[in-house]
């Protein structure tokens, strides 16, 4: 064993039977490890991560190949190896229905942590984690960002020199991605702990000190950030014009064949070209947009890895919508005024207010346990209100529930899928929920497999599905009925930024065509494609206005181009500010 190497996978391979096919999660995989480090191990969905994780630790066994972790030979003896190493898998590992306190006792018996040495190990446990004040509560009614922490504090409590963390910020809030950052990297500098981490979020990426790219089961490439990002100058470039929105100036790049991709990035339009200038992209049909400014761009990690995937990706389908949509319409299609809803003496929400207009796409955003869940389940008729007025396509959602939701469209956190249907099955359930007769059932299933690319697909079950294609399912799912408003909780929660690019894509041209959508969203860079939001904290609205107003509060001769996570994290701490002053 290489004694640099806190973990070594030598021509590792491993198939799963599916479908009474063999499918490769990994073939011929070789690579080191560093100790000490974060090394992140990034790759789209069914890249092979998690499978990659289950075998460091010897929950998996390969079909082939040596792996090592720590000296110990994980294949020949893999219990020795789960001694010191620790594993956090993607829903944390938590028992529900027991305590905080519970859930430590119970991973300290499965660890065989002595009695005598646990008091000692909790209370460092709780004091990183912040958990110390909630030892009694159900880990079930933790917020997101809790569980988190509780699921990482767990995972330590037999101090494992390696830790593996399988998508651990995950549908978890800004402020509580930066206190897990802070927690591993503690771990790191004061402990030598070597850390493995698997993430969605590429700009996590950057702080990592080594990136292990994966696709397909294939090691791609292994090394730092920069090692990753430097090929890519002159590629980079970001564009700007008043004369079109930035929806519309997306979807004339989108349409160009020089131009690799394109997403928008605070206020410009950033974009990765096929080959290396010096003055960007000067196509002769984008010469036509006046005041078009261009400039190079930084180049990050984020742009190598779309690049280098996104070529094998096929050409989205159009969805074939109306395109006939005036977008200087103000027709009002949501009002909601002085809202609240009461469990008990618990306000989830409280006096929220905000009116949405037809084609607008609007932004709920807050901590967890913010109220935008509550909110949309009020909106969308499935939980009545306890005072205010919600009014949705000028039905009143206190008298006419029923003939609102026949206006609406509801994609759920966790999609709200039946794993056990086929996706064929799952259509025409909801089809016919939403009251298709048998002929529109027919035709919208064949527009859904045709637009989202899922007749591959059609007669596999959806809990079988990629993460990606499930996203696309539960999207068409959403959209059989061709509803006038969309309402999208979370929706790109876990999923890689190609299939994140491809949702945009498609919701922009749905807001282009004059349906409505609200969403709500972790990641701070998708409140950029919102043309206006709410930012809501303890259930209550603490800001509202378009992107570029939220980040022009917080611009500063130290942060002169602040992103929408810097908004978002001084307006909730300016709050806990004065919560604390109070």
């Amino acid at each position: 064993m290489n004694a640099d190497a806190a973990l070594r996978f030598s021509q590792v391979s491993r198939h799963f039977p599916v479908d009474e096919q063999s499918v490769t999660a990994l073939d011929d995989i070789s690579l080191q490890i560093k100790p000490a480090r974060i090394t992140g191990l990034i790759g789209p969905d069914g890249a092979g991560k998690t499978t990659l994780m289950r075998l460091a630790c010897g929950l998996l066994l390969p079909d082939q190949g040596d792996i090592h972790a720590l000296d110990i030979d994980v294949v020949a003896d893999p219990i020795t190896a789960q001694s010191s190493i620790g594993y956090m898998p993607q829903r944390f590992g938590l028992y529900e229905d027991l305590s905080v306190q519970e859930n430590l006792d119970l991973y300290a018996d499965l660890q065989g942590i002595p009695l005598t040495e646990r008091q000692q190990r909790y209370t460092e446990l709780m004091h990183m984690t912040g958990l110390g004040p909630f030892r009694k509560r159900l880990a079930g009614r933790l917020s997101g960002g809790m569980k988190q922490k509780l699921g990482l504090a767990c995972t330590l409590v037999g101090t494992p020199r390696l830790l593996l963390l399988d998508e651990p910020t995950v549908g978890v809030d800004p402020v509580s991605r930066r206190e897990l950052w802070s927690i591993v990297q503690r771990l790191v500098d004061e402990q030598g702990m070597s850390v493995l981490l698997s993430t969605a979020y590429l700009d996590e990426a950057e702080r990592c000190d080594d990136l292990l790219l994966l696709h397909q089961g294939q090691l791609l490439d292994q090394g730092d950030f920069r090692h990753f990002s430097e090929p890519m100058r002159g590629r980079i470039f970001q564009l700007q014009t008043d004369s079109l929105s930035k929806r519309q100036l997306l979807n004339r790049l989108d349409q160009q064949a020089d131009i690799v991709d394109a997403v928008v990035d605070n206020e410009h339009i950033r974009i990765i070209t096929a080959q290396q200038s010096d003055t960007g992209p000067l196509s002769h049909t984008l010469q036509d947009i006046e005041a078009l400014h261009i400039e190079a761009a930084e180049p990050r990690f984020e742009d190598a890895f779309v690049a280098r995937l996104k070529q094998q990706q096929s050409t989205l389908t159009s969805m074939n919508l109306n395109s006939d949509f005036n977008t200087q319409q103000q027709d009002t299609v949501i009002e909601v005024s002085q809202v609240q809803k009461r469990f008990g003496d618990f306000y989830a929400v409280r006096d929220v207010s905000f009116s949405v207009q037809r084609g607008e796409v609007f932004g709920l955003l807050g901590a967890n346990g913010a109220g935008k869940s509550t909110t949309f389940r009020m909106l969308c008729g499935l939980l009545p209100a306890s005072a205010g007025q919600l009014t949705v396509a000028g039905h009143d959602l206190r008298r006419a529930s029923a003939h609102a939701r026949s206006h609406l469209g509801y994609m759920a956190q966790r999609f709200s899928l039946y794993v056990d249907l086929t996706v064929r099955d799952n259509l025409n359930f909801f089809a016919a929920a939403y009251g298709l007769n048998r002929q529109q059932r027919q035709q919208r299933i064949d527009w859904a497999l045709n637009t989202f690319e899922l007749q591959h697909y059609q007669n596999s079950n959806s809990g079988d599905l990629p993460l990606g294609y499930k996203q696309r399912l539960a999207m068409a799912a959403a959209l059989m009925h061709e509803p006038d408003i969309l309402f999208l909780d979370e929706p790109t929660s876990g999923v890689d930024p190609l299939a994140r690019r491809e949702f945009w894509q498609r919701i922009n041209a749905l807001a282009e065509s004059g349906v409505t959508v609200l969403v709500t969203t972790h990641f701070m860079e998708e409140a950029n494609y919102c043309d206006r939001l709410v930012v809501m904290a303890n259930g209550e609205v603490l800001a509202e206005g378009t992107p570029a107003e939220m980040k022009d509060k917080y611009r500063s001769s130290s942060r002169p181009q602040p992103s929408m996570e810097d908004a978002f994290i001084a307006l909730i701490e300016s709050r806990q500010q004065r919560e604390s002053a109070a």
